[in-house]
């Protein structure tokens, strides 16, 4: 039993089979001049002809699996969880891997799931079941280690080793150079547009075992489960998946390279990129040529009403904004990122959510730590008192309702230091909670060093404690 559940995958007896054929589900899809009807036998002494061996190896689907389980996640259209996964391998997984081998395994449809956006817009995830995370994340693996060496030093989306912290780092490089307007691009819903035939043919170019390009094509073309009703994907490249973002990597490094070949300053992380120039005429040239480019050779749509040309300080990247201090860039939060973070904080110290105190502390830690180190790189100390007095209002308008009687609110004035006469006034006010929190009787009484002892976060405790000077 402790064996099984270490290692799910065994070695699978199916012999490496040369000269085989592409899948038969594979008739009648998108041709291009490296897979053509005509043409469908590997050579077996081309480099990279066994990938998919490599990818259904037991010591790369064991790792897949370990990562899966990790992650955790919703279920897909076929409501297996992940604690299940692991008995399901174990009983189907020869027959699992022979299907994938012989070209007649297809994907389940997704499982669409919407979230919130900015703007009061949604963003639409495609949730695939366990069992094909196991194989987008297995077939991503190795994948990442034949595109890895080709993506652009200038990418930092989606790739190990580089994070979000890393490519503001870049563009304050440029910056403090004088690159001081930015052409910030748009690209207008990139995971659900991509042009399934150029992809295709952008892996088709470096992956030569075409068992795998035609796996990769079955995943793109699987389709959506709406509620009951299905829905084909004639595009794009859904995000929810392991795999997603390792396509649209692949097809992004088109543009990374056509920018790199023009000699331009940029920094991309995922469908989020900039192009930094020296003046407003050069930012409004590149615009135009670049976009160009990405709707006529990528076959992507360039959102013109959110794509700008501007000056470093008109624009938001990663939830961050730029200013110059003595000729070096400096970095800021951005008032959007701001008022996004005062929106959570109002949602988790709401009267009305039921929580506890415990529960509440935890969230709240939970999340204002985890804001802080993602923006410790800016300079916010003195918005982040301002917005501190905010948050301890919150709190103290929480805990006045919590108190709720006279008398508790009387007998814990009291515990606090306040006299009876003026307990007993404040305990009988009419004045609603968010008008009492701002109260000189709460101010003093619900104070910072109590509400810290109790365990309750501060934003400028924690950014003084973590912060990154730049």
């Amino acid at each position: 039993m402790k064996g099984r559940k270490q290692k799910i995958f065994e070695k699978s007896k199916t012999s490496k089979q040369k000269n085989r054929t592409e899948s038969e589900g594979y008739v009648g899809g998108q041709t291009f001049m490296w897979i053509t009807e005509n043409n469908r036998i590997n050579n077996p002494n081309e480099t990279g002809y066994d990938l998919l061996e490599m990818i259904l190896s037991p010591t790369n689907l064991n790792l897949a699996y370990k990562k899966v389980k990790q992650n955790n996640g919703a279920s897909g259209v076929d409501e297996m969880k992940v604690e299940s996964l692991s008995d399901y391998l174990v009983q189907h997984k020869d027959s699992l891997i022979e299907s994938i081998l012989n070209g007649k395994y297809r994907p389940d449809a997704v499982r669409r799931v919407e979230i919130p956006k900015d703007g009061g817009k949604k963003r639409n995830l495609g949730i695939p079941t366990v069992v094909d995370r196991v194989i987008q994340q297995a077939i991503s693996q190795e994948l990442s280690k034949l595109y890895e060496p080709q993506f652009s030093a200038h990418s930092f989306g989606f790739r190990p080793k580089r994070n979000a912290h890393q490519a503001l780092e870049k563009c304050k490089k440029y910056i403090s150079k004088g690159y001081n307007y930015v052409v910030d691009m748009d690209l207008e819903k990139f995971f659900d547009t991509v042009n399934h035939s150029k992809l295709i043919e952008l892996l088709s170019r470096a992956v030569k075992d075409n068992r795998v390009v035609s796996l990769i094509h079955h995943y793109l073309n699987g389709g959506v489960r709406v509620g009951q009703t299905f829905e084909p994907t004639k595009e794009g490249v859904r995000q929810g998946g392991p795999l997603s973002p390792l396509l649209s990597n692949i097809m992004l490094n088109e543009l990374d390279k056509e920018l790199e070949h023009r000699g331009h300053k940029f920094v991309r992380y995922a469908d989020d990129f900039l192009i930094l120039c020296k003046s407003k005429r050069s930012s409004n040239r590149v615009m135009e040529s670049i976009t160009n480019f990405i709707e006529n050779k990528l076959f992507l749509k360039v959102n013109r009403e959110k794509s700008q040309t501007t000056s470093i300080r008109g624009v938001k990247f990663l939830g961050y904004s730029f200013y110059k201090f003595r000729g070096e860039c400096r970095l800021r939060v951005h008032p959007k990122s701001i008022a996004k973070m005062k929106a959570k904080l109002k949602e988790l110290t709401s009267r009305s959510n039921g929580w506890g105190n415990e529960r509440r502390k935890e969230s709240l830690s939970q999340y204002i730590k985890g804001w802080i180190n993602y923006f410790k790189w800016a300079d916010m100390k003195s918005i982040l008192l301002r917005i501190d007095e905010w948050y301890r209002r919150r709190l103290r308008m929480v805990i006045w309702k919590q108190w709720k009687r006279i008398r508790t609110k009387i007998a814990n004035l009291i515990k606090l230091g306040v006299k009876k006469s003026k307990a007993y006034e404040w305990a009988n006010t009419r004045k609603s909670y968010w008008h009492t929190s701002k109260s000189f009787i709460l101010s003093t009484t619900i104070t910072r060093e109590r509400l810290k002892v109790s365990g309750y976060v501060f934003l400028s405790d924690y950014y003084l404690k973590v912060r990154i000077v730049n």
